[in-house]
């Protein structure tokens, strides 16, 4: 076979192995997209099931739906029960409790910040139990009356699954949490029927700073399409909320936006510390059962349930009537406040749900709030209440989970509205800029320096910008032992030394060998064969040496092969012509300067 042809033959091989490569990983992503689509179809069903049963046929409570959704069964007739709506939170949360904290305790609270928590710090890995209980009590929290969103068990569902294959198939840490993560962009982009936004949100939802994880989002993408065309094929194409055709047209209305902005981010600040304020105080109150304390919280959200019915459950209803400017100024306060604390009161006593749904209709209904007063004022320049709903949601949920991006798609998506990205764009940036001290998810980490799952990624790239070319000054010069010195006469200099590693050298001066004070300990003090004995009988003459143009990287990995504490120093075109010998604590030192130097200048 001649040199081209072989040469060829190589070729296709290697981009062979690639298509058979990539084609095994998106069959791998392919297969999360359609367990996740699944799920996404079955706690649908349930969700549907369980409003029907416990909310329309026991409490006569009958919550408008989105128009991208229709009830499964036909509603009841029943007149509205307030006290069966006081009482069913807290049986729900009975249920709920019960079944979390019997079999699967990580599945409290929402189940997108445990998925964040097994990304950074548990290599991707999730029991395969806590999907289902997630599932499960979820469905009966939020069917109950408990105020709550479907992203948290959707997304523990998909990432559960991908977790679970990659750890049947004996996957790494790094690609388990791809496929994780590719399982959370799956279930939210599926529920919520925004595919796009599902990719980018599990890329970005991990970090609070402006940062995504780029390796998740393909993955993300392909899993999230399959789920969602799965997902729509049940439940029908399209958005989940409707808007009309709002348009973008007077820049003098960016004025009553960038107070909206303001607005949110306050509010924001109130809904992340009531959240975490009562979760606080529930996880502090030791003399009740943790099976008991979801119930305690849905009595309270059922109180609150007794006065404000608009407050249960998921609310996507009033979302859109909001858009549709079908509700007063007094309605959407109360829907706001009041979901705050129903919210709180729900997930924060152990109470399964997802945080992002109610947060769309918080965020919704308060800039349906600002719009409305905007809208008498100046009804020349705010002439679309409803606009500001849809920007609201965005910059709301910005507002309280650091995640800008992917939110401003995620709303675009939901309500098939793409007119006001510019609004969005600025009220979310605003909105994030003023909220960053805090986040309703306290799993995220500031960006991929501070991941445990990157810890030592930045290790490696940082030691393999630097050479021992960089560390010439702290090279130091070493006494070299001639090969055939009697063993008795290096006794006398290594009595006046301070080394503590001898090069061996040949009559030309060439390095032929080493030795450390460590191996000559067991005869230095025998008696007899100090005679008998020369230096080259004594040295290692497999050398590890290191030489200027090596990265420090190399050089560690070196040290750690025998553990030993100094290496030569040779030329890189002569490993025989030594230049001194360097410490692996110089190299440590080197390192740590270089990184506070790093720091100096971010901070500057």
């Amino acid at each position: 076979m001649s040199f081209k042809i072989w040469r060829k033959y190589l070729g296709e091989e290697k981009r062979s192995g690639k298509f058979i490569h990539a084609g095994k990983w998106t069959l791998y992503y392919i297969l999360i997209g359609l367990i996740a689509g699944t799920g996404s179809i079955i706690f649908q069903y349930l969700c549907q099931l369980g409003i029907y049963l416990f909310m329309d046929l026991l409490a006569g409570y009958r919550p408008p739906a989105p128009a991208g959704e229709h009830h499964l069964i036909t509603p009841g007739t029943g007149a509205l029960n307030r006290w069966m709506l006081l009482i069913l939170p807290s049986l729900g949360g009975i249920i709920s409790g019960v079944l979390v904290y019997t079999f699967a305790p990580e599945a409290e609270g929402h189940g997108t910040d445990a998925a964040i928590d097994a990304y950074h710090r548990k290599g991707g890995f999730i029991r395969g139990r806590v999907p289902i209980i997630k599932t499960i009590a979820s469905a009966v929290t939020l069917t109950t009356g408990g105020s709550g969103g479907r992203e948290g068990p959707i997304a523990q569902i998909g990432a559960g699954f991908g977790s679970f294959l990659a750890t049947t198939l004996k996957l790494s840490a790094r690609e388990r949490r791809i496929m994780m993560a590719a399982g959370i962009g799956a279930g939210v982009g599926s529920i919520f029927r925004a595919p796009l936004a599902g990719a980018l949100f599990a890329a970005e939802v991990l970090y609070s700073d402006p940062e995504f994880e780029s390796e998740v989002i393909i993955p993300a993408g392909i899993s999230s399409v399959v789920a969602y065309c799965l997902f729509c094929l049940v439940f029908g194409w399209g958005s989940l909320l409707h808007s009309p055709a709002f348009v973008f047209r007077n820049p003098l209305e960016l004025g009553p936006y960038l107070v909206l902005a303001v607005v949110l981010s306050g509010l924001g600040f109130i809904y992340v510390k009531s959240f975490w304020g009562i979760t606080n105080l529930f996880k502090a109150v030791n003399v009740i059962p943790n099976h008991l304390k979801p119930a305690i919280g849905g009595l309270c959200t059922g109180v609150i349930g007794f006065f404000l019915p608009q407050t249960l459950a998921f609310g996507y209803g009033f979302a859109q009537k909001a858009i549709n400017n079908e509700l007063t100024i007094l309605f959407l306060l109360s829907l706001a406040i009041g979901k705050i604390f129903t919210t709180s009161f729900t997930i924060g006593s152990g109470g399964s749900g997802g945080v992002f749904g109610p947060s769309v209709v918080i965020g919704g209904a308060m800039g349906g709030v600002v719009g409305k007063i905007f809208h008498h004022i100046m009804p020349g320049v705010v002439t679309s209440p409803g606009a500001f709903v849809i920007v609201g949601m965005a910059a709301f949920f910005t507002s309280v989970s650091n995640t800008p991006i992917s939110t401003i798609i995620f709303v675009s998506e939901m309500t098939n509205s793409y007119q006001l990205l510019l609004p969005s764009l600025l009220v979310c940036s605003v909105s994030y800029l003023a909220s960053r001290r805090w986040t309703i998810y306290k799993r995220q980490v500031k960006s991929k320096v501070d991941s445990p799952a990157h810890s030592g990624d930045f290790f490696i790239d940082i030691l393999q910008t630097i050479r021992v070319n960089d560390l010439l000054n702290h090279v130091k010069k070493v006494d070299m032992i001639p090969q055939n010195l009697p063993f008795v006469d290096f006794k006398k200099l290594f009595s006046e030394s301070k080394q503590h590693y001898f090069p061996v050298m040949d009559p030309n001066g060439r390095l032929t060998g080493i030795f450390s004070s460590t191996d000559i300990r067991a005869i230095l003090f025998s008696e007899g064969i100090d005679h008998l004995i020369r230096v080259k009988d004594i040295c290692v003459s497999d050398v590890i040496v290191t030489s200027p143009s090596e990265d420090l990287n190399t050089v560690l990995k070196k040290f750690t092969i025998k553990n030993i504490d100094s290496l030569p120093v040779v030329l890189d075109d002569d490993k025989e012509i030594l230049i001194g010998m360097i410490n692996r604590r110089e190299v440590i030192s080197f390192y740590n300067e270089k990184i506070n130097e790093m720091k100096s200048r971010a901070e500057t």
